[in-house]
């Protein structure tokens, strides 16, 4: 906890914290915030993680091989582990790409359905590729209005649960990547049912709270992160405990299971990328990284220029959740329409 935060006993603790961070005036001390990227730090340890991942199997979804990733965990948080930017040089581009262009187009669901007609919601890039190249654009464009898309089992915002009437194919090469980091941490057998893609401008937030409307805590809950970095706070169990402060940059991945399945956490604020981790998105997916049986695929100049402009000050987090374990399935329930809301303060 940052030196500077005075908290008082029997407060929400968390809630403190989360202002500290986000206040823009003055600006939060951030030297008590740990960064993986710089090395081991105070109450981190290195975690050794499995080979049973091979160097080309890694490779096809943009990953370095397994023994070259920097992994650690953080002492009182069992189950935990930061993974620090294990992606090949230049293949961030491809997963960039996929969050933009691919991931929210239909049938999958996004918060511009909530408020706009499936006609105008169906063509999201290429009603926002062209005004994305322009320095001077009113309004926003649709990708810069994007909050939320949903994949797989769709989140359903207002009852916090997942229905198996509101299902859409979830993406293969999604899954694949999800499955390779799974295995290196030690959860082979791990199915991608559901993931949450929150879409982060510089004044964004996510606030404080527990994943737990999947019906098998057993599963991890991965995290991926790409574009812009931010502040990461991870709590305990009940809201009065106090978080840890981390930095999350382009390409680190968070993988929470066991006992930090079901903790509290945040993200309290979106900063700009230092110049070392904004260099990791500037180049386009590099020949070395797209070898046979690789399900990257080559990023365009043009698709490449628009993703480039949109994170130049926005973030990208996709989060991959099992939903069901085995021999689950959902209670039954009458086929109905949902709707649902932005979480976002």
């Amino acid at each position: 906890m940052a030196a500077s935060v005075v908290v008082e006993s029997g407060e929400d603790v968390f809630r403190k914290m989360f202002k500290f961070y986000k206040r823009r005036d003055p600006p939060p001390d951030l030297r008590d915030v740990t960064d993986f990227s710089s090395g081991v730090k105070k109450n981190c340890s290195k975690v050794m993680l499995l080979t049973a991942v091979s160097d080309e199997e890694a490779a096809c979804v943009g990953l370095q091989p397994i023994r070259d990733w920097r992994a650690f965990g953080l002492q009182g948080y069992p189950g935990f582990i930061f993974i620090s930017n294990p992606f090949l040089r230049g293949s961030q581009a491809f997963w960039v790409r996929q969050c933009l262009k691919t991931y929210p187009q239909k049938p999958n669901v996004c918060n511009l359905d909530m408020h706009m007609s499936p006609s105008d919601t169906q063509e999201i890039w290429a009603r926002s590729a062209q005004a994305l190249r322009w320095e001077k654009r009113q309004p926003k464009t649709l990708l810069e209005r994007l909050r939320w898309v949903t994949l797989g089992y769709h989140y359903n915002w207002d009852t916090k649960t997942y229905s198996a009437n509101s299902y859409t194919p979830f993406p293969a090469d999604l899954h694949m990547l999800s499955v390779r980091i799974t295995v290196a941490c030690g959860f082979p057998g791990f199915n991608s049912e559901a993931a949450i893609l929150n879409y982060y401008r510089s004044d964004s937030s996510l606030g404080i709270h527990v994943d737990e409307s999947e019906l098998d805590h057993s599963r991890p809950l991965l995290s991926l992160s790409f574009g812009q970095s931010s502040i990461f706070l991870l709590g305990g169990p009940h809201r009065q405990d106090p978080p840890t402060a981390m930095f999350m940059h382009s390409g680190d991945v968070m993988l929470m299971s066991g006992q930090s399945r079901l903790l509290y956490h945040a993200v309290p604020r979106i900063l700009p990328a230092l110049p070392q981790h904004a260099a990791l998105l500037e180049e386009l997916s590099c020949a070395s990284a797209l070898q046979t049986g690789s399900v990257l695929e080559p990023v365009s100049q043009e698709d490449w220029d628009v993703c480039s402009r949109y994170i130049q000050s926005s973030r990208v987090n996709v989060t991959v959740r099992q939903v069901l374990g085995p021999g689950q399935s959902f209670p039954e329930e009458p086929i109905n329409t949902w709707s649902q809301r932005n979480v976002w303060l």
